[in-house]
């Protein structure tokens, strides 16, 4: 590779994670999406995903405190987080990766539907006497299916909007658990022995800084815009998200 195309490669890259983070500063998720989708023109789908692992973990934290409500919602969502890590290390340790080959497709058809739903303006509501049994089950299930898939989404944020929070809580709780969910992942790939090589470490780190630079973007353009129409975004993302794993490896 010549040093010009190099330099290109490097701006791609950093453009692509400005956008990436953009897009999650505004509807509180598809960082990893947007960023795997583009990189992967570039590079291959290992070393895309590779670059992600400091983005991914640092703006969930940045996320995750980005609210006034932290306390109140660790509070109230401590059996769904709990089970989370109870659910993706379970599965991971039993579970045969190639028994769920296709989960990942058939992970993205339920969150068409559920984009779809939601669009329709069709509301799931989470009775408050229900939290105590739901936050658990939809804790255990996302630990699962990320341990099988890598992506935590289905059913915890499905849970999290049926709780009826508002916009700006609804955007802490899914960083509390996006998260969590990311440790529990990494602790149980630390454990099968899929650790990181420092280079790579290093290029995912160098990846942060327009990763944050787009989410602060985001931030700020969520923050003036009406509930409505954060609601409209975050089922559009919802939706683009389940297309892209849906489609995953059909090509």
């Amino acid at each position: 590779m010549t040093m010009l195309q190099a330099s290109h490669e490097i701006a791609f890259i950093g453009l692509t994670f400005l956008l990436a983070g953009f897009v999650k500063g505004v509807v509180g998720l598809g960082l990893p999406t947007v960023a795997v989708g583009l990189l992967g023109l570039v590079m291959p789908p290992a070393q895309a995903a590779a670059l992600l692992v400091a983005p991914s973990m640092v703006t969930n934290v940045v996320q995750l405190f980005s609210g006034p409500r932290f306390g109140q919602l660790v509070r109230r969502l401590w059996p769904l987080l709990v089970t989370i890590c109870v659910g993706t290390w379970v599965c991971a340790a039993l579970v045969p990766a190639k028994l769920m080959a296709h989960a990942t497709n058939a992970l993205g058809v339920a969150l068409i539907a559920y984009g779809v739903l939601g669009l329709a303006a069709v509301k799931l509501t989470v009775p408050p006497r229900a939290e105590r049994w739901m936050g658990p089950l939809a804790g255990l299930v996302t630990g699962a299916i990320t341990a099988v898939t890598g992506v935590f989404v289905i059913p915890a944020v499905p849970y999290l909007q049926g709780l009826g929070l508002d916009k700006e809580s609804m955007v802490q709780a899914l960083g509390l658990s996006f998260t969590v969910s990311t440790i529990a992942l990494a602790v149980s790939l630390a454990l099968g022995g899929a650790l990181l090589h420092t280079p790579v470490l290093g290029a995912s780190a160098l990846a942060l800084v327009p990763a944050l630079g787009g989410m602060f973007l985001g931030q700020w353009l969520r923050h003036r815009i009406s509930a409505e129409r954060f609601r409209k975004l975050f089922f559009c993302g919802l939706l683009l998200l389940g297309a892209e794993l849906a489609l995953r490896g059909a090509f």
